[in-house]
């Protein structure tokens, strides 16, 4: 079952006047505010009993309460406080020991009480902060404003237009199974002092939130399904002059902010942070007021496009919520909490680069392929850390871009690739023939060692067929042997070539290299 209203009607997505964004540094100061949307993955709704799975039939997964139904009286989901608090402690945020829900009214199609049950002077945690590491070792300190506890909206589908916004559909559809889904709002402060990076730092601060509740497991974080959302603020405020002190620069009052909303990918924060900023200085030299109001991001054509005029808090008309009593953690309960959480990402990922002895390159390119849990298993299960990174970031990086897919969903384990790396370390098999077993893997073949036995592949442990052929091989090449005798020892690869060809590639590359400057007598 479905619910029908009514579309508005068409608003153009044509880009706006906008200023070269260097331009833009060199008379405004960027101000950024980020609120992050994260849909918990508790089995239960915040108020009532509905289940919380995602790809359900629409309006199956309701009930009275969060259908907002009269007479119908919530209560609140234990798991979901119990995760706002670890969230809050994770970012070093103090946690109230008495705090309540509010009513924010305000109207919206799939909202069906009118209402959403949020917090609003009182949250659940408050006052924290999260460094963020940016590419080239430089760290920004994100000041959080707040996490509290609220419930996600119904969710509209319009239909008949190309966008799949409400701008140009025919009628609009509601789903209410998202209704009511417990969230946590985490707010930060004002981001100011930025300059030319605030759009890279609102990317970094996202993907870095990102990992972090990952790393609770307190959400599946993914972007694209929606249960992580990013609302991104932005206003310019005069520059205070050349080379200004950051206490003048903080003298000079904050700029009209508008909000883009729901923004789905790290790649999408940054370009709309980015876009927004050149915007926002064409309005102001212009001699235009920037307009506080809703924005929506169209990744298509890389702008945003006007919502509707942006509430202040007031206009919302907050009053605590009478059906719910308040919270109130107990000091030994929040310590139970703080005492297990897990490592926070970004210690981890330094503990591992010094265990494994990866360069700052090295652990960049594993982060980026999205291998860093899958090779720390695999290290676990016996390969080394070098080998562990040459499968899971080369080849089966590679891999995986090609299909579309994430490299653990390529049907290969941490322990084939471990048992793949003893194979080589044990001298059966050689980097060319480990690639044609890694290759029946993925086809399904069975494990590697299964693999090379089907084919037959194996390195050949007669030392007088490899010797015969190095001494054929150097015989045949008096031109390459002076060469390498004259101090030029990288032309020895000519000849391991051609041994390997001789061997039909079951040699030992390493091996023949020793032998062929054994016979010539040069060291290297």
């Amino acid at each position: 079952m479905t619910t029908q209203t009514s579309a508005a009607p068409h608003t153009s997505r044509s880009a706006e006047a906008v200023v070269p964004y260097e331009e833009t540094l060199t008379r405004y100061d960027p101000v950024m505010g980020l609120e992050v949307h994260v849909e918990l993955n508790t089995a239960t709704k915040m108020f009532c009993g509905c289940a919380t799975g995602f790809g359900a039939d629409p309006n199956t997964q309701t009930c009275p309460v969060c259908l907002g139904l009269p007479g119908a009286l919530p209560v609140v989901n234990a798991a979901a406080v119990e995760s706002a608090i670890r969230i809050g402690l994770a970012l070093s945020c103090d946690i109230a020991s008495w705090c309540r829900f509010a009513r924010k009214n305000y109207f919206y199609p799939d909202m069906p009480k009118n209402f959403q049950t949020s917090q609003y002077d009182e949250p659940i945690a408050f006052d924290g902060y999260l460094d963020v590491d940016l590419d080239d070792g430089a760290t920004y300190r994100v000041e959080i404003e707040r996490a509290h506890m609220e419930e996600d909206t119904g969710k509209s589908l319009h239909v008949g237009g190309a966008t799949g916004r409400i701008h140009g559909a025919d009628h609009s559809l509601v789903d209410f199974n998202r209704a009511g889904i417990p969230l946590i709002e985490i707010v930060t402060k004002p981001l100011t002092g930025a300059g030319e990076r605030a759009p890279e730092i609102a990317r970094a601060y996202v993907g870095v939130l990102r990992d972090l509740l990952k790393a609770l497991g307190v959400s599946d974080v993914r972007m694209e399904q929606g249960s992580m959302r990013c609302d991104a603020n932005v206003s310019l405020r005069a520059r205070a002059g050349d080379g200004p002190t950051s206490i003048e620069q903080a003298a000079i009052p904050l700029g009209t902010r508008t909000e883009t909303k729901n923004v789905n990918s790290l790649r999408s924060v940054e370009r709309a942070i980015r876009y927004e900023i050149t915007r926002h200085a064409a309005v102001l030299d212009s001699g235009t007021a920037i307009t506080q109001e809703t924005r929506h991001w169209h990744e298509d054509t890389g702008v945003t496009t006007s919502g509707r005029p942006k509430s202040d808090a007031d206009d919302y008309r907050y009053f605590p919520e009478p059906d719910l009593v308040p919270v109130a953690p107990g000091v030994d309960d929040v310590e139970r909490l703080r005492a297990k959480l897990p490592e926070a990402p970004a210690q981890r990922r330094k503990r591992l680069q010094a265990d494994w002895g990866y360069s700052d390159l090295e652990m960049r390119d594993v982060i980026n392929a999205g291998a860093l849990e899958v090779i720390e298993e695999t290290v676990a299960a016996g390969a080394t850390p070098a080998a562990a990174r040459k499968w899971w970031g080369g080849e089966l990086a590679r891999r995986a871009n090609a299909d579309g897919v994430e490299v653990t969903e390529l049907g290969v384990t941490p322990g084939h690739i471990a048992e793949l790396d003893g194979l080589v370390r044990d001298g059966r098999l050689n980097d060319s023939m480990a690639r044609q077993v890694l290759e029946g893997v993925l086809a399904g073949e069975g494990g590697p060692t299964e693999v090379a036995d089907a084919r037959g592949l194996e390195l050949l442990q007669d030392d007088s067929a490899l010797e015969a052929a190095v001494d054929k091989v150097i015989a045949g090449n008096p031109d390459v042997v002076e060469k390498i005798r004259g101090g030029k020892v990288q032309a020895a690869g000519a000849l391991i070539g051609q041994v390997m060809k001789e061997m039909r590639g079951q040699a030992d590359a390493a091996k023949v290299r020793a032998l062929i400057l054994e016979r010539l007598d040069v060291t290297g």
